[in-house]
């Protein structure tokens, strides 16, 4: 049975949400209470309902990390939509595992880290926005890639990739920061993708259709 632990400490709220949704909360929610003041009570439920649906979208559940020795977990919550090998990266040359994860409107958008490591690099690439389902998305919609050195000296990459809806990649680490596993990393604004690029000889624990929780789900494992 695997174990599990808290990469982060727990939220001190019932409905945790991402910080960087508070913004886009209290403008919906000024704007709402403007509606009901001025008498508008169509529009203040269409307002109240849109409020409700953005913290939703925010939403930051705590999480626990399974700890066994080697596994890499999802960093991203949504549907499996690719894994295979793939003859090189766009950020790195040799033989890779990819996985990619597409993220509707409804799932978690808060990104984890898959795996202990040192952040070695991170690339913004400014570009399109085709919808995230599609496989030209991974190289030319806008993405930012995440280049970690695994504490076992191999590389693996988690690129953000912007979707047909999503407009705003955010990311709170920077090179030379040292990650674990589960930990929170960044997130991407309404609906969109990320691609995670593995070595080549880690044995896949998912298959293509598979619903993922970022760090909960094993994407797969080391011996």
């Amino acid at each position: 049975m695997d174990k599990f632990s808290r990469s982060d400490p727990p939220s001190q709220t019932a409905f945790p949400v991402a910080s960087a949704g508070y913004p886009f909360i209290l403008v919906a929610a000024f704007t709402t209470a403007i509606l009901a003041l001025l008498g508008f009570t169509t529009l203040t439920l269409i307002g109240l309902v849109i409020t409700f649906c953005i913290c939703g979208f925010f939403r930051d559940p705590d999480r626990v990390t399974p700890v066994d020795k080697g596994v890499v977990v999802s960093p991203a919550d949504g549907k499996v939509i690719a894994a295979g090998l793939v003859d090189n990266s766009p950020f790195s040359n040799g033989e890779f595992m990819k996985i990619s994860i597409f993220m509707s409107v409804f799932n978690v958008h808060v990104n984890r880290v898959p795996y202990n490591g040192r952040v070695k690099e991170i690339d913004y690439y400014p570009g399109k926005f085709f919808s995230a389902n599609l496989d030209k998305a991974s190289e030319q919609n806008e993405h930012n890639a995440v280049s970690i050195e695994m504490e076992t000296g191999q590389p693996l990459c988690v690129v953000q990739i912007a979707g047909l809806i999503a407009r705003r990649i955010i990311c709170y680490i920077k090179p030379g920061d040292q990650v674990i596993r589960g930990q929170r990393f960044g997130l991407i604004c309404f609906g969109s993708r990320l691609d995670v690029y593995l070595p080549a000889d880690i044995k896949l624990r998912l298959a293509v259709g598979d619903k993922v929780k970022a760090g909960t789900s094993i994407l797969g494992q080391f011996d």
